[in-house]
């Protein structure tokens, strides 16, 4: 079947899109976590996104995943890309790690996904994909380098958490690529969610339960639901799906440059030429990451 000139514009638009709402994750939680702690925040969130998925699932008549082991690798996931993820940088953020540290060490994901590649990859990552890996770190390293100032100073708690994090994404992006067979988005995100759910729970359940329901906390919530998790969440998973992890992961290193733009925007954060420098040169390094390969013409003897 050939996609309709709609679909195919939808999917050039999904990396953009992806971007865009993935970075407002630093914006929802400079609104939501004065006000909740870290894992009762995100136990909340995940079961909130689960109802949704489930009556967008019956309202559609989504089919769920027949194979057990494909439940069993979606809660793997699961776990792995919304609990220990989302729970570490969380719990790195609100036990005093800058949001520009925290970001730095997340951002390392890229580059540990194209090591795993060059090694265990069929196709490895090519000279030109690895330029790219490394000039949109050194462009995240600048975007993030004003509040690196204020970041340095760090604990074993949020270092271990900011670790965990890093390797938590790394390895569910690259489990999901290898181990998940395509299904509807719906359903997946439903069942890693709850996955997380259950992980998250016994954190939450030891945290001061010591929630203020501001409004800001209301709106962070929403956000983090309706965009960040029914949004944000499944276009990662189609574009896991779809792409090279090697080209997905690197589109994470535009989520700071895009967040400090967005922060510019709402908070009035100065924007200095050093973070423009850093945001040219991460959308090169992107750039070079996701082009496709030129393909070489077929030479006369080939074409015979």
């Amino acid at each position: 079947m050939t996609a309709s000139p709609a679909q195919t514009h939808w999917v050039r638009a999904m990396p953009v899109v992806f971007v865009l709402i993935w970075s407002t994750g630093f914006i929802v939680a400079r609104y939501g976590m004065p006000h909740a702690p870290p894992f009762t925040f995100l136990l909340v969130r995940y079961l909130l996104s689960a109802l949704c998925f489930v009556l967008w699932i019956r309202w559609a008549r989504v089919a769920w995943p027949r194979d057990p082991r494909q439940w069993a690798h979606l809660a793997v996931t699961g776990v792995l890309m919304h609990a220990l993820y989302l729970g570490g940088v969380w719990a790195a953020v609100r036990a005093g790690m800058g949001s520009g540290l925290s970001a730095l060490i997340v951002g390392l994901q890229p580059v540990l996904t194209g090591i795993w590649l060059s090694r265990h990859g069929e196709s490895g990552v090519t000279r030109r994909q690895w330029a790219g890996l490394i000039l949109g770190f050194l462009g995240l390293a600048l975007v993030v380098s004003r509040k690196l100032e204020h970041s340095l100073e760090v604990t074993a708690f949020t270092l271990t958490m900011a670790v965990m994090a890093l390797l938590a994404i790394t390895i569910g992006t690259l489990y999901q690529k290898h181990f998940l067979a395509p299904c509807d988005v719906r359903s997946a995100n439903t069942v890693q969610l709850l996955a997380a759910a259950v992980f998250t729970l016994p954190l939450a359940w030891l945290e001061p339960h010591d929630i203020d329901w501001a409004p800001e906390l209301f709106g962070a919530m929403a956000w983090s639901v309706l965009g960040l998790t029914l949004g944000g969440s499944s276009l990662l998973y189609l574009l896991i799906q779809r792409g090279a992890a090697a080209s997905v992961t690197s589109l994470m290193y535009l989520v700071p440059p895009t967040t400090a733009l967005i922060a510019w925007v709402l908070f009035d954060e100065p924007i200095t030429t050093v973070t423009l420098m850093g945001v040219a040169l991460t959308a090169v390094g992107v750039s070079l990451v996701v082009r496709p390969p030129k393909i070489a013409p077929m030479s006369e003897e080939t074409k015979k």
